[in-house]
């Protein structure tokens, strides 16, 4: 049975690590809309998207891993116990190997309008599994909101223009399976350090993806690949560890909800570095829509910020 924590007011201590972690969500927002850009070209450099993300995902594992080992004593790291392990190797599953593979595979048969519309609904099914999973609280103003953010998605990418097929299956496979993840890695995060989940989801994903490869016999072609292609998974690879350690730090700090409705400025973001590179701006609608993600997500973030009730968060530790 899952039970549910009592809100209440945070002390000076929580308000302090709720700031902190709505400033690591935008963070993480900010490097998602650069990785998301990035990535637009990085994938078309490589031979296969599953080759492509299996390199990226190791560079950010190793990084991740490196830094875990380098900012955790040797106690914190041994006081992890069994049954932990296996959250953090459960969380690898789900959201650090399977749902990246259903999501480039599924890429590579749907359309673009309706992939990006689809992995943009991440933030609602977390706040749905937040409440009943979690114990966090949605209010009138909260949902208001949530909704603003909604309507701004719709006219950045129109629901219209969505067609459904097996490669949108997938894409909402993958969807749902980072909103579950987001819920595991919260509940981890109540007693694991940061580091640790993060090296573990894709240290334990980047097993997974290898073994894939090697079952689906492409293992061989990373040989060939050229210093150029390298460096495109480098320099990705940086970006996704750099992404990941923010958002799981924000997670450690904020509720569920919270950080994942900040994620969605990551749009703006990427808006923004596509109108400088082609250099015009987005239609009207799209325009509209950036600008009522980025105002819902700060109405979201703000308030928080203000009302003070959210879940009672381990202060102290380290992100």
């Amino acid at each position: 049975m899952i039970r549910t924590p009592s809100l209440a007011r945070p002390r000076a201590g929580g308000a302090v690590a709720l700031r902190a972690g709505v400033a690591l969500a935008f963070g993480a927002a900010a490097i998602s809309g650069v990785s998301v850009f990035i990535n637009a070209f990085a994938v078309r450099q490589l031979p296969d998207p599953a080759i492509y993300t299996t390199l990226k995902n190791a560079v950010a594992a190793t990084i991740l891993i490196a830094l875990a080992a380098v900012t955790l004593r040797p106690g914190e790291i041994g006081a992890v116990g069994r049954r932990q392990w296996l959250w953090l190797a459960v969380i690898g599953v789900v959201g650090g190997s399977v749902p990246f593979l259903l999501f480039f595979t599924g890429l590579a048969q749907a359309s673009a309008p309706s992939a990006a519309f689809i992995q943009k609904t991440l933030f609602i099914w977390v706040a749905l599994l937040a409440v009943p999973l979690l114990g966090e609280r949605l209010g009138w103003a909260q949902l208001a909101s949530l909704g603003v953010l909604l309507a701004g998605q719709a006219l950045v990418l129109s629901p219209a223009n969505v067609r459904w097929g097996s490669g949108e299956t997938m894409i909402a496979a993958a969807t749902l399976l980072w909103a579950v993840e987001t819920i595991l890695v919260r509940r981890v995060l109540r007693t694991v350090p940061t580091q640790i989940v993060a090296a573990a989801r894709l240290g334990f994903g980047m097993v997974v993806l290898v073994a894939y490869l090697g079952a689906t016999g492409r293992v061989s072609a990373i040989a060939s690949l050229s210093l150029v292609q390298w460096a495109w998974a480098l320099g990705t690879g940086v970006l996704l560890a750099a992404y990941v350690a923010t958002w799981f730090g924000a997670l450690r700090r904020a509720p569920a909800s919270l950080v994942t409705a900040v994620l969605v400025v990551g749009a703006p973001v990427t808006a923004t570095l596509q109108a400088i590179s082609t250099g015009g701006l987005p239609a009207a609608g799209p325009l509209a829509g950036n600008g009522l993600l980025l105002g819902g997500a700060l109405l979201l973030a703000g308030l928080a910020l203000v009302s003070g009730i959210r879940r009672r968060i381990p202060i102290g530790e380290r992100a």
